[in-house]
């Protein structure tokens, strides 16, 4: 068991400040002790133990009862039992000094019982106000602390959980993309290869981060369109139009919404997809034309767009816009700006 040495050297202090108190009251209100020494002596300790008793006895009084009743949760009751408490222990703590002041003394103090109490409980007033109003000020301010905490420990949990179903989800559908052009194209499929590995360098780098700059992402996104483009060729069309701007995205979220357009709609010589990548007032817009398949070549892996949804309500207020039909789906994200400590503008 370690000693707490501020700890105790502030209780010394508070008892020698008890103490100073003491001498200075007894002197000032009781005249018959100017001389006699031993009756000074005995007033002196007699108001000590008050002191000592009510203030520091009120503080460990309102601490317990803190800890056994709720500030937060139930502030009525603890007020009603804390005040109830703190007048009975006034009361006891004068009743018991007096009578060790009366057998010291060897007198009947009589009415002085009533006049103390009277004047303990005045100062009790003022001592409690102090005491019980720290003690909910010190619990609120606790409560907030861990209230915020939990929330930030949550919404971190859920980020990761977020952005670790990305980089399997992403190498899950490329991979799948690359066992149809192996047996369609050898050629293309080495390419494909190529360019996957410098994609996924990317995908690998971003996987710790909760936003990057914009112009990383672009510069991202033109790898991954060539892997596309090497994939469909003239049968998917896709025009980014982004102006150069310090702003910030979620990783991959474009790219999702690229996959989750070819993952849906028909793309073919007959009907090629186009898909628009543009800024329009503050948010980032991803259109496609619509040409549902009606049956998904490849299966989901049930993450996508409702990934980048959640993952946007964990940075930002506003909203992730989606748009469905009739000619086109329409996805609106909103841009971030970075805050000075790094963390996203919420």
């Amino acid at each position: 068991m370690t000693i707490d040495r501020k700890f105790i050297l502030r209780q010394l202090r508070d008892l020698f400040y008890f103490l100073v108190a003491s001498a200075v009251q007894t002197y000032f209100t009781c005249t018959r002790c100017h001389d006699d020494p031993q009756l000074f002596a005995l007033v002196v300790i007699f108001t000590f133990g008050i002191w000592v008793f009510l203030w520091k006895g009120h503080d460990l009084l309102a601490h317990y009862l803190s800890l056994k009743i709720s500030w937060i949760e139930f502030p009525v009751r603890r007020f009603v039992v804390g005040a109830i408490c703190t007048i009975g222990y006034t009361v006891l703590v004068i009743i018991v000094l007096m009578w060790v002041l009366e057998r010291s003394l060897g007198v009947d103090l009589g009415r002085s019982y009533t006049y103390t109490i009277y004047i303990a409980l005045i100062i009790t007033v003022v001592i409690t106000l102090f005491l019980h109003g720290r003690q909910f000020l010190f619990f609120w301010r606790e409560e907030i602390v861990e209230k915020e905490k939990f929330q930030r420990e949550s919404i971190t949990a859920k980020y990761e959980s977020l952005k670790n179903q990305v980089n399997p989800h992403f190498l899950f559908n490329n991979l799948n993309a690359l066992t149809n052009l192996v047996y369609e194209d050898q050629e293309k499929a080495v390419r494909f290869v190529k360019q996957l590995a410098d994609v996924y360098r990317y995908v690998l780098d971003t996987r710790n981060q909760e936003v990057v700059p914009l112009k990383d992402e672009l510069t991202f996104l033109q790898s991954y369109i060539c892997l596309q483009r090497i994939r469909f060729g003239d049968k998917l069309s896709i025009d980014v139009a982004l102006p150069d701007q310090e702003v910030f995205i979620t990783p991959l979220a474009l790219q999702m919404l690229i996959e989750n357009a070819i993952k849906h709609n028909i793309v073919s010589a007959e009907d090629p997809l186009s898909i628009s990548i543009y800024q329009e007032n503050d948010r980032i817009v991803v259109k496609n034309n619509l040409q549902r398949k009606e049956v998904l070549g490849e299966p989901s892996a049930g993450v996508g767009l409702d990934n980048i949804r959640r993952r946007y309500e964990l940075l930002t207020e506003k909203k992730v816009v989606v748009s469905d039909g009739p000619a086109a789906f329409i996805v609106e994200l909103p841009m971030v700006k970075e805050l000075r400590d790094g963390h996203p503008d919420r």
